[in-house]
């Protein structure tokens, strides 16, 4: 195989789709390996592909597979192709293309051909892939020709359901079809030679899917409703029932017909019904329809395809319910003329004493109306039919009327349908006998209500609340008891009702709503059964002025200076007007302090000013005492007292932050608990004390010259210093002179001690020096010193630093306190209250004012 590209051909590589052959670089093809050819004929695609553009290209190879002769100078044995068989091969083979002549000179073109559709039948068996048709150009006798074909079933949605061979033009169906997912497609034929050129205009193809009878009727509804009136004439439409065949409706697989299979029940015949075979109507076909017989009938209908032949198509059923609807074709009528009813006067009063059947019709045209002969009756109106009429009693009582006759009558608000002649209406007479019943006892007067006021003593008789038992004609008692006293405070005797308290009537109570107590009783006769009823009674209490007045607020805050704010004050009182304001409010005259610190301003009825009547009170928690009468008669007072803090306040009158401090009272429990902590704190104290005194000691027993915080090793030393002239000269040689004080010395362990190099062992204890008299200047100190050392056979046995403790003193530099004594005025240290907290207290040195 040979394959040029813009490239030069350069790095192809050729692969194949058999694992039988392979192609070398040059285009060569090999067999991979010994093969057994089971056919004449062997199709090849070889792929050329680029690795650097990726671009593939495809070619097709054709094998002609020659036989081996069995004998040398012997054709081999086939059969031979007979003229029939080539003529049915031809047969199916299309050639959809003009036929091209090669004779010279000019000749006139022909037209494509237009190839007839095909057609193929749904739900074919197979086998699979299964040939349609073959195409094929005139053209491939002179060069090699790839058919192909386009098209929804072939390479668009659904995929591959048609295929072709693209050497032989055989094309094939690979599966069954449906008719009813698609009844057409539209396939485009293509030729092209093996380079991809056309060689041929595309074809159009069309491929029709033939109907196969696969699907049954299928109802719309498989219950369908209906109504027809009762006494309708044969012919009257009824409903209409449809059912889809999803085959070819052209065609008898697709044509469905109806029949009626059922009707139940069969009265008053058995085909009160038919039905229109093509359209589905269901009319009546004879009379005698009466709903008072049959209310409704079932009827199973059937459709069947394929023309209604029941022995080739398919069948499905469905169910229709036809209503028999009523009309006024019975006037109403009771069952019985005349009714004797015995029953209580109870049941008379609450419910159904008699019921009495009316037919025939129910609808509302036949609804009756009611002439009653007594207003004590009265009836329930019937809403269907053969409905029961109701009978009740308003009011009865056997105590009074211990019999009654009635008469009923009914009849149509509508007139009788045409054709009918009988009465519109129908009386019946009732005879109601009533028999005594045991009935409960009742209260006359319920509710009850009484006045009087609170607080009558325990024991006083407020009321009788008795009950009345209507049972005139039985010799019965009544017994009371109580049902509800949210407040236990009455009592009801069980034989009359008299009713008293068991406690003071309190109107401030929790039990009391808008000044009224209710409480609830219960009457019960010794009947067979025993009926009881139930009273309410209520007590509306009057206030009596029994509550003082209370002080409002019990805490208040006032500023230490008169006239900047004041207190103002009410009062609260439990009772109600005229029992409470206007309030009276005073100062009591002892103590004497309260008057002479203190002083109220009455504004109204209700309030009142506290305030200070001195110029000035120190800041804390006073106790002020106010006495609080009411307006009642007699009057109440009550002596309350107001917690009122003084303290300083800002020129707005509110109390500064120090000042609520100030002002705060201490508690016993804040005292025992700052007296605990000032013991803590004084423990601490003495304990540190105790253990500075003991480290003291320890320094004093270790005699060592210097402390290990001076180590040298921890100090800068410079020894460039040459000195300069003669102002280097002037030195001041009272440094060199024994101090004045010689304490922080003498504090100081004496001895030597190598610095550089510690010994190995325990510490050695250095003899003690005596310390008095001191030398008289340095040299004498540094002599003593060096003496110590070379007498102490603990030290070192070689030279080594010795360094002394003794530093002067008489320094120029003052203390350091005098920084702050500098007669420079003109200083600004105000930025350092920008540096944030951490400074705050260097801020407060030298950047704040004058110490208060």
């Amino acid at each position: 195989v040979k394959f040029n590209n813009c490239a030069g051909n350069k790095g192809v590589r050729y692969e194949t789709n058999s694992l039988d052959f392979k192609v070398r670089a040059d285009g060569t093809m090999y067999a991979a390996h010994q093969v057994q050819m089971p056919s004449k004929q062997l199709i090849l695609m070889v792929t050329a592909w680029d690795p650097q553009t990726l671009g593939r290209w495809e070619a097709i190879v054709r094998f002609l597979v020659a036989e081996k002769s069995q004998h040398n100078g012997h054709k081999p044995k086939g059969r031979k192709t007979v003229p029939g068989e080539l003529a049915q091969q031809q047969s199916d083979t299309l050639l959809p293309w003009r036929q091209h002549h090669s004779a010279n000179g000019l000749r006139r073109q022909k037209r494509d051909w237009v190839i007839p559709p095909i057609n193929v039948p749904e739900n074919s068996r197979g086998p699979f892939p299964q040939q349609l048709v073959r195409i094929r150009s005139d053209k491939d006798k002179e060069i090699h020709i790839r058919y192909s074909i386009t098209g929804v079933g072939a390479d668009q949605p659904p995929m591959e359901v048609f295929s072709i061979d693209p050497v032989s033009g055989r094309m094939y169906v690979t599966r069954p079809m449906d008719r009813e997912e698609r009844a057409s497609y539209h396939l485009r034929a293509h030729a092209v030679d093996m380079n991809g050129n056309k060689v041929e205009n595309p074809i159009d193809l069309y491929i029709y899917v033939i109907d196969m009878n696969d699907n049954r009727p299928e109802f719309v509804n498989q219950v369908y409703n209906g109504s027809v009136d009762e006494g309708s004439k044969p012919g009257t439409y009824v409903m209409t029932v449809t059912a889809n065949d999803a085959d070819d409706s052209t065609t008898a697989n697709g044509m469905v017909r109806y029949r009626i299979v059922t009707q139940t029940p069969q009265s008053p015949s058995q085909n009160m019904f038919t039905i229109n075979s093509e359209t589905g109507d269901i009319v009546t076909v004879a009379a005698g329809l009466d709903r008072e017989k049959v209310q409704q009938y079932l009827v199973i209908v059937q459709a069947t395809d394929m023309e209604g032949n029941l022995n080739y198509g398919l069948s499905n059923t469905a169910t229709a319910i036809i209503t028999v609807t009523d009309v006024n074709d019975n006037p109403p009528e009771f069952t019985t003329s005349t009714v004797s009813i015995n029953t209580s006067a109870h049941l008379l009063r609450n419910g159904v004493a008699w019921q009495q059947k009316v037919v025939r019709d129910g609808t509302p045209r036949a609804t009756g109306t009611r002439v009653l002969t007594r207003s004590h009756f009265g009836f329930s109106r019937p809403r269907g039919p053969r409905e029961k009429m109701q009978h009740f009693a308003a009011a009865v009582d056997y105590e009074m009327n211990r019999a009654f006759m009635l008469t009923v009558m009914v009849s149509n608000q509508a007139p009788l349908a045409s054709g009918i002649q009988m009465s519109f209406q129908s009386t019946a007479g009732v005879t109601i006998s009533v028999t005594d019943v045991n009935e409960a006892p009742y209260f006359p007067t319920n509710h009850k209500l009484i006045r009087l006021e609170e607080g009558v003593p325990t024991g006083t008789v407020l009321t009788t609340f008795s009950a009345v038992d209507p049972d005139r004609f039985m010799q019965q008692a009544v017994r009371y008891s109580k049902l509800s006293d949210p407040a236990n405070w009455l009592n009801i005797n069980a034989t009359n009702g008299q009713i008293t308290t068991a406690a003071v009537l309190d109107r401030e109570s929790d039990y009391i709503k808008n000044n009224v107590y209710e409480a609830t009783f219960l009457a019960a006769d010794n009947g067979i059964p025993p009926a009881s009823g139930t009273g309410t009674l209520q007590i509306y209490l009057i206030d009596i002025n029994d509550n003082a007045p209370e002080l409002l607020p019990k805490e208040a805050q006032i500023c230490e200076k008169p006239n900047l704010n004041v207190i103002n004050i009410t009062a609260a009182d439990a009772d109600i007007d005229p029992n409470v304001g206007p309030f009276v409010f005073e100062l009591p005259s002892v103590p004497s302090a309260v008057r002479k610190n203190w002083t109220i301003t009455r504004l109204n009825g209700d309030y009142a000013q506290l305030s200070l009547r001195i110029m000035y009170l120190e800041a804390g928690v006073y106790d002020v005492p106010i006495i609080v009468t009411d307006s009642g008669n007699p009057p109440l007072y009550n002596t309350c007292v107001i917690k009122v803090k003084v303290c300083p306040c800002d020129e707005n009158g509110d109390c500064t932050t120090i000042g609520a401090v100030a002002a705060a009272g201490l508690g016993t429990g804040a005292i025992i608990a700052i007296l605990i902590c000032i013991i803590i704190l004084l423990t601490m104290v003495l304990l540190f004390v105790v253990w500075m005194k003991r480290r003291e000691k320890e320094r004093h027993t270790k005699q060592l010259l210097i402390d290990p915080e001076d180590d040298v090793r921890d100090n800068i030393l410079k020894y460039d210093e040459e000195g300069g002239g003669e102002e280097d000269q002037d030195y001041d040689l009272s440094q060199l002179q024994q101090p004045e004080t010689m304490d922080h010395v003498l504090n100081k362990t004496p001895g030597v001690r190598r610095v550089d190099e510690r010994p190995i062992g325990a510490e050695p204890q250095y003899p003690i020096r005596p310390v008095i008299p001191h030398p008289g200047d340095i040299g004498d100190f540094i002599n003593e010193g060096l003496r110590a050392a070379d007498n102490d056979p603990t030290a070192p046995p070689y030279d080594s630093l010795l360094v002394f403790d003794y530093e002067g003193s008489g320094s120029t530099a003052g203390s350091v306190s005098s920084l702050n004594s500098s007669s420079s005025g003109d200083q600004n240290y105000d930025y350092l209250n920008d540096w944030g907290p951490r400074f705050k207290k260097l801020a407060d040195m030298y950047g704040g004012g004058e110490e208060d």
